[in-house]
């Protein structure tokens, strides 16, 4: 049996989600797991399909990035597909290029794409703490305002309206816990101006 995984990292990307679902099909996916989370948060329907898959299947995917997050993450997808006796198969490398780790070839393949993969990932990691070192050297960088206190005017309005924490939480889409932050500053703030 053939059994595909497709995922994308946004809920915005669901032209891409259901493009590789698209893909998954034409390639005779008889079932086909899909999910929208990012590759470096708990991927449930990930776990749903290797838990699925059986001795003989061979698990599908569009591409090597869909699927894991770094090479030693990719190497323990295989190694739990070979314990159970599956192969891998990505169906675009490059170009029309596909792998399938049921070969020798195409175990080849991937450990030598997975490791330029990791290096690539490693060497923009790299350029990228470089240049944020060199902005806040030079005073350019101040980092992302914290999502909650952008909304504080707004966490206490609603709170003004007797809404409770939790359901600001969820209206503004952020955690409960920002929220109680929010206000026991705002708390402090209006102690500090009755003393």
């Amino acid at each position: 049996m053939l059994v595909g995984y497709a995922r994308t990292s946004t809920a915005g990307q669901i032209a891409g989600l259901e493009a590789q679902e698209r893909e998954l099909r034409a390639a005779g996916c008889d079932k086909v797991f899909r999910e929208q989370v990012s590759s470096v948060a708990e991927r449930q329907q990930l776990e749903a399909a290797l838990d699925y898959v059986r001795e003989g299947d061979s698990f599908t995917v569009t591409k090597l990035d869909r699927l894991a997050r770094s090479v030693g993450d990719l190497l323990a997808i295989v190694s739990r597909l070979e314990a159970k006796g599956v192969s891998l198969r990505v169906l675009s490398m490059s170009g029309t290029q596909s792998l399938d780790t049921s070969t020798a070839t195409g175990r080849l393949m991937l450990s030598v794409i997975g490791a330029v993969g990791q290096a690539e990932r490693e060497a923009m990691l790299e350029r990228q703490r470089e240049g944020i070192a060199k902005a806040k050297h030079e005073g350019r960088y101040k980092g992302r305002v914290p999502t909650a206190r952008r909304k504080a005017d707004e966490i206490i309005r609603l709170k003004e309206e007797g809404v409770r924490p939790s359901e600001i939480a969820s209206r503004l889409g952020i955690g409960r816990a920002s929220v109680y932050r929010v206000l026991g500053e705002q708390r402090d703030r209006d102690q500090r101006m009755a003393a």
